[in-house]
């Protein structure tokens, strides 16, 4: 909903602020007295085109901004944050434009600077207008398939097409991965065959490179400590230090006997100390046996199987010369060895894995097109029914030749996409006998902003329907009486419960509005200006009196203008 535009040195307008409410609002004013610029003005903060020539005569920059409600449309939500533009949860929606007096432009949203194209991408999603020079919204044939489908209720048939959209999407990628691999795989069949082979005869166990190298390590150690035992030992002595000590206890023995043999007495010192170093020698002897073999035994400690070593260290070359081969890790050979495997039985059993999926994508398809032959169907009923709502609306519109018409043109066999099987176009044929085209076929800015109101007010009829702000300019050109009065009611209607803003020179249309704003031109301080006053009700009398007589009001016509306003 859009909440209140400010307009600041656009053409005539050097200052002004609106408040705008629900409902239907019109502007009337003289010819030349500016109303169009409050929708050139408008149509600036909605990223429309640019023009230097808008810029008021002795002003720098022109701006404008259009404020709205805090936005809860999802899409908009969605595409205001692909934009990187930060909106608070509550947060009023403004749309600003600034154009420099060398027309030069800059645009922001709630004021983070932005492109113009996002502006006009946003601006699009909140304002639909539809006039003499411009109609936005109804044109783009894209918008055709979601106008229908809304005006249909087809919410539960499109999630449904979406999800098996989806699935086929699925399937189909699932099948031509499989037709991949198989293609790839018999490309490499010899190679896959003879790297298996390998692998087989080496059977790569997982962690084993880790306890290889810690093994490698621990025999490495354990080798040089057989050597420093070894050393250990043979500075010991071994058997030639026990041989020693032996002879040393025979000669103090024989020391012993000769000095009995020369007649020491037995009481004798040199007895007792001779026995001393014998007793010392003796325990020597004792001890370096002792020793000798604990350092035996713990040179066992150390004795592994002969060639251990060189057997660990000739397992872990291998496993890493494999993989240097096949270029990968020791520590994934055995996963590669499965995945070879399974490789070649995917040659061996291809064919049937690739049957499965192929009559999965075939289900698929199946389930695809009967759902969305089921949205088709819906499709085209609602078409039926807006077809008819539309040429129902056209006759009291003084387009009573006009022919409408929706069409359902089939996509490509190929193609089965979240949206259904077909596009949506809506076409107008404008004359008798001529052949249906586009909307904008219609070369009349007048008829075709009455064609567009006739589309809306039969879109309209469906509540769920949402629609923007709607700005239809002069959509009463060249038609007066019962067609102006048709085109005051529709515009009334199409307004209940949202806002449509309506440029017109029809008191039968101006009665019509909630809201009456009058534009005027007037001189300040040597300036002309443009100006707009919202009408209390005895303006407004004198307004709509002044529309049905012209420049001299009557009491006539005040009389007519009170019926219409009644």
């Amino acid at each position: 909903m859009l909440t209140s535009l400010s307009i600041r040195d656009v053409v005539l307008v050097d200052a002004l602020d609106l408040e705008v409410g629900e409902g239907l609002t019109v502007l009337t004013g003289e010819t030349g007295a500016g109303k169009s610029i409050i929708l050139d003005a408008l149509g600036l903060a909605l990223g429309g085109r640019a023009e230097a020539g808008l810029v008021r005569h002795g002003a720098r920059q022109a701006m404008a901004a259009a404020e709205f409600a805090p936005p809860e449309d999802a899409e908009l939500l969605a595409l205001l944050a692909e934009r990187g533009l930060e909106v608070e949860r509550g947060e009023p929606l403004i749309l600003r434009r600034v154009l420099g007096s060398d027309g030069r432009s800059r645009a922001f949203v709630n004021d983070q600077p932005t492109g113009v194209g996002v502006l006009r991408e946003i601006g699009a999603r909140l304002v639909e207008v539809h006039g003499q020079h411009e109609t936005v919204g109804l044109l783009d044939w894209r918008t055709h398939r979601a106008l229908l489908d809304a005006y249909g209720g087809h919410g539960p048939h499109l999630a449904a097409v979406a999800a098996h959209a989806e699935g086929l999407k699925a399937a189909e990628a699932r099948l031509e991965s499989l037709r991949a691999e198989a293609r790839n795989a018999a490309v490499r069949a010899v190679e896959l065959d003879e790297a298996l082979a390998d692998l087989d005869a080496l059977d790569p166990r997982p962690g084993e490179e880790t306890v290889l190298a810690g093994e490698r390590a621990m025999l490495g150690a354990a080798e040089k400590a057989l050597g420093d035992l070894a050393s250990a030992r043979e500075s010991l002595g071994g058997d030639k230090l026990n041989q020693r000590l032996a002879a040393a206890l025979r000669a103090v023995e024989h020391a012993r006997q000769r000095a009995a043999q020369a007649g020491v007495e037995a009481g004798h010192p040199v007895f007792s100390r001779l026995d001393v170093a014998a007793e010392a020698i003796d325990r020597t002897l004792v001890e370096a046996i002792e020793a000798v073999a604990a350092v035996d035994i713990a040179a066992e400690a150390f004795d592994f199987e002969s060639g251990r070593l060189e057997k660990a260290e000739e397992r872990l070359f291998a496993l890493r010369a494999a993989a240097r081969k096949l270029q990968t890790t020791v520590e994934h050979l055995p996963l590669l060895r499965i995945r070879l495997r399974d490789q070649l039985r995917l040659i061996e059993d291809g064919a049937d894995a690739l049957v499965v999926a192929e009559r999965e994508v075939a289900e698929a398809r199946e389930s695809y097109d009967a759902v969305a032959l089921l949205l088709t169907g819906a499709r085209e009923a609602a078409a039926a029914r807006l077809t008819e709502a539309v040429l129902t609306e056209l006759g009291p519109l003084r387009l009573e030749k006009a022919r409408f018409r929706v069409r359902l043109e089939g996509q490509p066999e190929d193609r089965r996409g979240p949206l259904g099987r077909e596009t949506v176009r809506f076409e107008v044929a404008t004359n008798a006998g001529a052949v249906f085209g586009p909307l904008d076929a219609i070369a009349s800015g007048g008829e075709l902003a009455r064609f567009a109101l006739a589309m809306k007010a039969a879109l309209a009829s469906r509540e769920h329907q949402r629609q923007p702000v709607m700005i239809f300019d002069e959509v009463d050109q060249g038609v007066g009486g019962a067609v102006a009065e048709a085109v005051g009611l529709r515009l009334r209607r199409l307004a209940s419960g949202t806002q449509v803003l309506v440029v017109t020179h029809s008191p039968q249309v101006a009665a019509r509005g909630h809201v009456h704003w009058k534009v005027r031109k007037g001189d300040r301080d040597g300036f002309t200006v443009t100006t707009v006053d919202a009408l209390d009700d005895r303006r407004r009398l004198e307004e709509v009196a002044r529309m049905l007589a012209g420049a001299e009001i009557t009491d006539a016509a005040r009389a007519a203008a009170r019926e219409l306003l009644s």
